[in-house]
């Protein structure tokens, strides 16, 4: 297994899939073959660079889902006098 930063780390089998995905954007999309380093020391920029902002984004989206089920939550209460 290889730790991409102290949150991320993916298994070789997690990482082939990206490495060809990546390999495959350069080819398609530039018309440039990278070889298994290059493709790797791109995911491993992605993962400490990029991850984080997105990973960020969904817990932050997750807490305002959680949020408005919790004040729908409290709409349900029946306060008895």
């Amino acid at each position: 297994m290889i730790k991409l930063n102290s949150r991320f780390s993916l298994s070789k089998e997690e990482r082939e899939p990206m490495i060809a995905e990546i390999k495959g954007f350069f080819l398609e999309q530039r018309d440039e073959e990278i070889g298994d380093l290059g493709a790797l020391l791109l995911l491993d920029f992605f993962a400490e660079k990029l991850a984080p902002f997105f990973f960020n984004r969904g817990i932050n989206e997750a807490k305002a889902m959680l949020a408005q089920k919790l004040e729908d939550l409290h709409e349900l209460e029946i306060w008895s006098k």
